[in-house]
């Protein structure tokens, strides 16, 4: 597959697919990286899809010591979205985990987008600090006393939790499509049916897998909802 490697800021970026005038915007998850694009381009690019990977800050290929916080990747996500605008005329994105989250309110003041796939996606950040202060026992008052707290091998921030109440998530394309395992323990299954009813999206439950997909059982099937849904774009 045509692949060209290159920069967007400070976003190593991967291109992968024949030119065409439509494309999407692949964000990876938590530890992931722009390499996990070239799966979905195998199956975008034979519908006429490229695909444009980035790396998220901390992760991957970066150099730099831009934190992984929405406001620093909304920013970056927003340029690459400029880019991405300037060679398609049809922009879709496929976002997994916190990079679902992360796409999300990046693009969320942004025109609509033409097709959105999210994977296990995180879709309440709120709801995910408060349950991670309530296990390490930290209460709202003594975070906002101490601004950040080590939590296990995260950091609490108040800053992060304030920004995350004051930018709620909701759909950016009127065709998004969820896919989550029904075994996923991270993302609160609630949360995941609330955002697909107030969006009016298809949310697909994967019988078995938890929240990181990655068996070959869990690829495929992955793999089979991805194709269903850009071949409804046809």
């Amino acid at each position: 597959m045509d692949t060209q490697s290159f920069m967007i800021g400070n976003m190593p970026a991967a291109l992968y697919g024949e030119p065409s005038e439509k494309g999407f915007i692949f964000v990876h998850g938590l530890c992931g990286r722009k390499e996990e694009g070239a799966r979905f381009a195998e199956i975008a690019a034979p519908l006429g899809w490229q695909t444009l990977a980035v790396d998220l800050p901390g992760h991957g290929g970066r150099q730099d010591d831009t934190p992984l916080v929405p406001w620093e990747a909304g920013r970056e996500l927003r340029a690459v979205l400029d880019y991405a605008r300037s060679m398609w005329k049809r922009v879709g994105v496929r976002a997994i985990s916190l990079g679902a989250y992360m796409a999300l309110t990046a693009f969320a003041d942004e025109a609509p987008l033409d097709m959105c796939l999210l994977s296990s996606p995180l879709v309440d950040m709120e709801r995910m600090i408060k349950d991670m202060m309530a296990a390490s026992g930290v209460s709202e008052a003594r975070l906002e006393k101490e601004r950040e707290i080590p939590a296990g091998d995260q950091t609490l921030s108040w800053d992060y939790l304030c920004w995350t109440r004051a930018h709620p998530v909701h759909a950016v394309s009127p065709r998004t499509f969820i896919l989550c395992a029904e075994g996923d323990a991270l993302i609160p299954r609630e949360t995941v049916e609330t955002f697909a009813r107030k969006a009016c999206a298809s949310l697909t439950l994967l019988p078995q897998g938890e929240h990181w997909l990655h068996t070959p059982d869990e690829l495929a099937a992955m793999g089979g909802w991805e194709t269903r849904c850009l071949k409804a774009l046809m």
